[in-house]
């Protein structure tokens, strides 16, 4: 018996050194990522903040945040950490839904990943689902608590239970972390409203309209038709709260150090539940400061470099990726540099704009000379390419060289909104507008990429030759998103040509916000119809399918390929070439309603078709009316 009780204690002591020399482990490698950052962390935050007892309960939060971070996200952290370029592959696939819509809770979500994998996706950005007042939740980005999942929606274990899935499949997970503002229903908020002066300092507050209406001599409006102005008066505390986007969202002051430690912590609670991509909100308004536009100011950077710096010491297997919506060449800031990152990617928004115009005036010029732009880029910047998204689309052109082509702004941005209602141009478009301004005649639009093809209207009047003209053209734009450099994501739905939902209107809540168009849910019975390929679901499903799979067998298709356009001869038709060491791969693209032979110049030799398997010389490429092909060939 003593001899048994000596081995127990004997083992119970193994196990605890095996367990004591875990933790110093883990500590050793927790240690040396935060001395690796500490000196330029230190130096930013008390540069902005000057605040060294503030810095000190960072630092604290940063090494608490560690020890609760789960044992199977540290493994994935180190292993990302061995290969930090593994999201810049060609297999990387995302798709963007809305939980409720898409599977009505984050369980149905779960129970419909084998649907996501045989779509080829293992990236899914969940839309907002933080918890939202009713009525005031701006789709989910009015945010009243950080750390508690909308109630209809699940909760923090089913979030976590959700990630912990995908990552067993392969997915990563993308959330939206909404920085610049909270919800008017914040705790935070609630009490600055109730007159306590600690928490009227984590916004901006002011009890007379003196320094709002200086601000509002420089701040232009981010949604000009929704608030009067950038400020909101609250009669109950006898202040102006500053407002950018809505009267109920309240922005956040980040001239406070309290304010973005808070935030920092609440962003890595969520990392620490299974997030790996964290969509960074709006980033160029983080910062406010007086006779500033409040945009793209320099401490905004400063604050994703510490947001980044703070990512790679707890969790590094997790990625910043900035919503800045501005042309390709004044959103590479927001990169940082090679020496000191910011964001590991960003949305290539003004491509997916010029897309859209490219098809309502069937002229490539604009579009390949910002993919010239784009495609001279560092190979190290990843930008994030879609056709569609939640939002909608608004027009803002290259105008100074669309003018030198005969396109005034005022006007064509008319003939746009005019084009994809359906109204002008023979088009085939439906879909309506957003944020209409009658003294501006500024709009947006809104619709799915099927409406947008024609789907919709072939559907509703039954014309079989029109629908395979809709379903070329929303194959050939899918072609054409995954031949561009970067990561391609589709909008939930898309891929078996889901049609606008004009349902919202029947909900109050919805019924004011024309972007709940294309938010509709996922319409289940179509994807139960992927399989025949007679279908308009089957006949989308099945070719987006395949050129998925090309993408991911060609090396071309990788980040670290050359790209470039290639030049046709014809303003209807856009060509792209892509080359990694001695693979090639020719995308060529006819974005009119004509059939089209062209040459591509100074490209030689024999190719291969990779869609029909038949050879093709580059002298002589035929294209059907909206169609494309990919051609392979070996360079020499």
């Amino acid at each position: 018996m003593r001899g048994k009780q000596a081995e127990t204690i004997q083992a119970k002591a193994a196990k605890k050194t095996q367990t004591q020399e875990k933790v110093s482990r883990a500590e050793a490698v927790y240690r040396k990522r935060f001395e690796r950052h500490l000196e330029e962390l230190k130096w930013l935050y008390m540069e902005l903040y000057d605040n060294g007892s503030m810095f000190a309960e960072l630092c604290d939060f940063l090494h608490q945040f560690y020890e609760e971070r789960g044992k199977d996200l540290k493994k994935k952290d180190i292993e990302r950490e061995k290969c930090p370029d593994w999201y810049k592959g060609n297999d990387m696939l995302g798709m963007m839904l809305y939980i409720d819509n898409f599977a009505g809770n984050m369980q149905g979500v779960q129970e419909k990943l084998p649907y996501i994998k045989s779509c080829n996706v293992n990236y899914i950005h969940l839309m907002p689902f933080l918890d939202t007042p009713k009525g005031r939740s701006d789709g989910g980005y009015a945010v009243s608590d950080f750390r508690k999942v909308q109630p209809a929606l699940g909760d923090i274990d089913d979030l976590e239970s959700l990630t912990a899935a995908c990552r067993k499949e392969g997915i990563s997970v993308c959330m939206d972390f909404v920085m610049n503002h909270t919800s008017e229903d914040h705790e935070w908020a609630k009490r600055a409203r109730a007159g306590e002066g600690e928490y009227m300092s984590r916004y901006f507050f002011f009890d007379n309209d003196a320094i709002p209406a200086e601000y509002e001599k420089t701040v232009p409006q981010v949604f000009p038709t929704t608030a009067p102005g950038n400020f909101t008066w609250l009669p109950e505390v006898g202040h102006y709260v500053m407002t950018s986007f809505y009267p109920y969202q309240w922005d956040l002051n980040y001239q406070n150090p309290r304010v973005f430690n808070e935030m920092m912590y609440n962003f890595l609670f969520l990392a620490n539940k299974g997030i790996d991509i964290m969509r960074i909100d709006a980033v160029p308004y983080i910062w406010k400061e007086l006779h500033t536009q409040c945009r793209n100011l320099k401490q905004v950077h400063t604050i994703v470099r510490m947001m980044r710096m703070i990512g790679e010491i707890v969790c590094p297997g997790v990625l910043l990726l900035g919503e800045v919506v501005m042309e390709p060449e004044k959103v590479v800031p927001y990169f940082g540099t090679v020496e000191k990152p910011e964001c590991h990617m960003l949305y290539n928004v003004t491509t997916m704009a010029t897309t859209w115009h490219t098809v309502a005036t069937r002229d490539v010029r604009l579009l390949k000379r910002q993919l010239d732009i784009v495609n001279s880029l560092p190979k190290e910047y990843v930008f994030l390419n879609y056709l569609r998204c939640h939002d909608d689309i608004g027009w803002g052109l290259d105008y100074d060289t669309l003018r030198l082509w005969g396109f005034e702004e005022r006007s064509h941005k008319q003939y746009l909104n005019n084009y994809f209602q359906g109204y002008e141009g023979e088009s085939v478009s439906r879909g309506e507008l957003y944020n209409a301004d009658p003294v501006s005649g500024d709009a947006r639009f809104c619709g799915t990429t099927a409406s947008m093809c024609g789907v919709e209207k072939a559907g509703f009047e039954q014309d079989d030759e029109a629908m395979e003209r809709a379903v070329r053209r929303d194959v050939t734009l899918h072609a054409y998103m995954f031949m561009q450099s970067g990561i391609p994501v589709l909008y939930s739905g898309d891929e078996v040509g889901q049609v606008n939902d004009y349902s919202y209107k029947d909900d109050p809540d919805k019924a004011a916000d024309s972007r709940y168009l294309h938010r509709g849910k996922m319409d289940w019975k179509l994807a139960e119809q992927v399989s025949d390929k007679k279908s308009v679901a089957g006949q989308i499903f099945g070719q987006l399918d395949r050129l998925e799979k090309i993408r991911r067998s060609s090396r071309a298709f990788t980040v670290e390929a050359d790209a470039r356009t290639l030049t046709t001869g014809d303003d209807n038709v856009l060509g792209i070439g892509r080359v990694l060491e001695e693979e090639e791969i020719l995308g060529i693209f006819n974005f009119s309603e004509y059939n089209k032979e062209v040459s591509v110049d100074g490209v030689n030799g024999t190719y291969t078709d990779l869609i029909t398997g038949e050879q093709v010389s580059p002298e002589k490429i035929p294209l059907p009316a909206y169609g494309f092909c990919y051609l392979a060939g070996k360079k020499k």
